[in-house]
Formats: C-alpha cells, structure tokens, sequence
C-alpha cells in the first residue's frame, strides 16, 4: 500500500481511481446499450460512452497538469458497481424491466462519479489548482446531465412500460 502523506498525494491517487474508472466505463457501456431494448435508452448509452472516452482525455491532461504519466489505479469502487450491473444485464428479465434496471444500475455509476468528482474539485480548489478544477467541474458537468437525462428517461417513458409488465 502507497503512503500517502498529503492532500496532493491523496488527489493524485484520486484521479488514478477515477482515470481507471473511467477506463472501465469505456468498455462496460456498450454492452448495455446493445442490452437496452428502448431506443432512447440505447441513445443516451451510446452518448453517454461518448462523454466518457471525453473524460479519460480530460484525466489525461490532468495528468499532464500535475507533471505526471497517466497511470490507473483499480477502482474497486466501479469494479464493484459493474459486476451488479452485468448481473442485470444477464438477467433474465422482460426488456421493459431491465431497461428501468439499466438505467438503475447507470444512476448508480452516475452517483458514485458525481461524488468522487465534487471532492476532488473542492480539493482541487484548496490546493490553489483553479486549472484543474475547471477540466474536472467539466466532466462533473456532463456526469450530472446524464445523471438528469436517466431520471427524465425513467419519469417519462422507462418505468411505465415496466410497470405494465405485471
């Protein structure tokens, strides 16, 4: 285990967790578009895959920023929420609801990154690294609408139709 001996040890390895994250993302999300049998869901998979090949390069100037090579440290943390999620995804479940469980299962994705990108913006801001703040309050822009998008998909559409599968 790595010792970590200040704020600016502790962010660095914050950003090496979200960067692996982030990583696992890219390769989780377009087996749950093809699994979602909405078309509006599959879309917002599909450009939410997208923001997130945005964010690993947005980590990655980050990186630059702190004078250090991109480098991933596991994230148990997403490793965790997507072994739930592939277990929906296996599922044998009628489409309407798993389509409301995808969506479950990405708000969870969605909460977990919004969390982790608030404290290290806030560290970031105590640290006097404005620069960095901003790349970061970008991603967390992008992770909060998509969070807002899944929600308006669910209210709207997704879980009526799981509903009338009873």
């Amino acid at each position: 285990m790595q010792t970590i001996d200040s704020l600016d040890d502790m962010f660095l390895l914050e950003i090496k967790d979200l960067y692996h994250a982030e990583k696992q993302l890219t390769r989780a999300l377009p087996k749950a578009a093809r699994k979602a049998k909405s078309s509006e869901l599959r879309s917002a998979i599909e450009e939410h895959l997208q923001q997130t090949e945005g964010h690993v390069n947005l980590l990655e100037e980050v990186f630059k920023m702190l004078g250090q090579p991109p480098k991933a440290k596991v994230c148990e943390a997403m490793r965790g929420i997507l072994k739930e999620a592939e277990e929906i995804l296996s599922s044998k479940v009628t489409p309407p609801v798993k389509d409301a469980a995808i969506i479950g299962a990405a708000q969870k994705i969605e909460h977990y990154e919004i969390a982790s990108y608030r404290t290290i913006m806030q560290w970031a801001s105590q640290m006097g690294r404005d620069d960095i703040k901003q790349v970061l309050g970008q991603i967390l822009d992008e992770e909060e609408e998509t969070d807002r998008k899944l929600s308006e998909l669910a209210k709207t559409s997704i879980n009526s139709r799981a509903l009338a599968e009873v």
